[in-house]
């Protein structure tokens, strides 16, 4: 399995990351994809990536925080992205659920992740909350000004946004979340997406899948989001990741070049 999402470099994992990445290993986890949520994080995370052999990252902003990287460039995050340790473009998106950054301002910050990706050719990992027609609308227009190839990571969004996202080529990659009791609305979305687009994550320390809600997320937990998958789509789990992680190698190609 190829764990695409995982937030290492925080507090949660401070004190025994080793631990946890062969507690993975162990449970069949063979790449992970360090996910950047602030700009000013990017040497901490890469630095994680860098010290593990099955380990890549990507280079962005978190919606979130756009307000305080203003002054990020597409420029420099193209930049960053020529270590061949940098697969993909963000974390990066729409969410006005928490409002923590203006509209404005992170319509700004997603443009310029784009333009990074469609320079790159990187994959671009896309988080939207509440936000579904605007995103669209902008994936869209700018897929019509030059290829970008749209991942909606830990996707609950709505049926509207997911067909036009499959239009576009767009990737989804599915979380804990499945396996919610109370998910019945992401799984007859998800229901919907061909199993040929969708990736698996656990967006770790967040999501702990059942059986391990309440925990602490960790990507040895990534078996559980498989075995939601596979239930979902009357598939054998070994299926499931097969498949998912030939899909994570196809869309992060620069991991499969390495």
């Amino acid at each position: 399995m190829f764990d695409t999402h995982v937030n290492l470099h925080g507090e949660a994992f401070a004190e025994d990351l080793e631990e946890v990445l062969a507690r993975a290993r162990g449970a069949g986890v063979r790449r992970f994809l360090a996910i950047c949520d602030r700009f000013d994080n990017f040497p901490s995370v890469y630095a994680i990536a860098s010290a593990n052999a099955d380990m890549w990252c990507s280079v962005g902003t978190h919606p979130h925080h756009a307000k305080d990287f203003t002054h990020v460039t597409a420029q420099m995050m193209i930049e960053a992205a020529r270590d061949p340790k940098v697969v993909a473009i963000g974390e990066t998106g729409l969410d006005f659920h928490y409002g923590y950054s203006p509209e404005k301002e992170q319509v700004s910050s997603l443009l310029e992740h784009i333009s990074a990706a469609r320079d790159t050719g990187l994959p671009l990992i896309l988080h939207t909350r509440e936000a579904d027609d605007l995103m669209a609308d902008i994936l869209e227009a700018e897929m019509a000004k030059g290829a970008i190839r749209p991942l909606l990571h830990c996707y609950t969004g709505g049926e509207g946004l997911a067909q036009r996202a499959l239009k576009l080529g767009a990737y989804f990659s599915v979380s804990g979340i499945l396996s919610f009791k109370s998910a019945k609305d992401v799984r007859a979305v998800m229901g919907d997406v061909p199993i040929e687009r969708i990736i698996l994550e656990t967006d770790c320390p967040y999501l702990a899948p059942v059986p391990m809600r309440g925990r602490r997320n960790e990507p040895s937990y990534l078996v559980h989001v498989a075995e939601a998958l596979a239930a979902l789509k009357g598939m054998p789990v070994d299926e499931v990741k097969e498949i998912t992680e030939a899909n994570a190698l196809t869309l992060f190609d620069k991991v499969g070049a390495a």
